[in-house]
């Protein structure tokens, strides 16, 4: 009940005022209770999974691997510097963790926590590759997309147990699942793989970054990858809509120029 008072509280002041902020969302957002503020209580009960199944998840210790983590952390910054990119101030795009598996994916939780795999690091070619893999993730959380199908997934009496302290452990594990489970529709993927050259493109990286891995994985016949490739529009045509967007926007498609630290440098880092 209180999380309805206080849900129809913020709305009341939201609609007679106009005062809804970046953290209150739109008056939609309010009537639900999933607000880009809860967004990032909703992320924290993720990281905490994580954190608490090392087995499942080998989160790599920064104190360890500092260069790696300042090379990623500062991809993502460039990145998140675009204009287009949203709640840059509220969500947690700079919690960059890396996992050790050979497995080549990466995601964003509701929040922006973002977390990569040092198999998907080490199986691309260039950095322009993982900024573009990295622009697409964020735009998950941008985008709100994560949270808007956790919504759909687990109902919104879960998810406000979850953000209010108030679920069980059975109940945060049963959250957890339903995260990694998630399947994004293809209007999202769509909007995703767009987001990321819009972002690329205020950056010195190639704004068809994203392109490059649906390239290697055709010229590989590799079968296996994130699991929205399985369900989602084939690698060729992704491909053709991402240039087609970086040809629209007319930006950069030339690989970043890197000082310091270079991307063979950043692999070889890694366990």
């Amino acid at each position: 009940m209180g999380f309805l008072k206080t849900s129809f509280n913020a709305l009341i002041i939201c609609i007679l005022f106009f005062s809804c902020s970046e953290e209150d969302g739109s008056v939609l957002d309010q009537l639900t209770g999933l607000t880009p503020s809860n967004d990032v209580k909703l992320g924290q009960s993720v990281v905490a999974q994580i954190a608490a199944d090392p087995t499942n998840y080998p989160v790599l210790s920064e104190s360890e691997y500092p260069e790696a983590y300042s090379y990623i952390r500062s991809m993502t910054a460039s990145i998140v510097a675009s204009d287009n990119v949203k709640y840059k101030d509220l969500f947690m795009y700079d919690e960059v963790k890396i996992i050790d598996q050979d497995v080549l994916n990466a995601f964003a939780t509701p929040g922006g926590y973002i977390y990569v795999y040092t198999g998907l690091i080490k199986y691309l070619e260039k950095a322009d590759d993982l900024a573009g893999v990295m622009g697409h993730e964020i735009a998950h959380a941008s985008e709100r997309h994560s949270s808007d199908q956790m919504k759909q997934q687990l109902g919104l009496q879960l998810l406000s147990q979850i953000i209010f302290g108030e679920a069980s452990d059975t109940q945060l594990a049963q959250m957890a699942s339903g995260f990694f489970s998630l399947k994004f529709s293809r209007e999202d993927e769509a909007d995703s793989d767009e987001q990321s050259v819009i972002y690329l493109q205020d950056t010195d990286y190639a704004c068809n970054g994203a392109a490059t891995f649906f390239e290697k994985l055709t010229e590989s016949g590799q079968s296996s990858g994130p699991e929205w490739l399985s369900t989602h529009p084939s690698p060729d045509s992704r491909v053709e809509d991402i240039n087609a967007k970086a040809n629209d926007l007319g930006c950069s498609k030339d690989a970043v120029v890197e000082s310091g630290m270079s991307y063979d440098d950043f692999k070889a880092s890694l366990p």
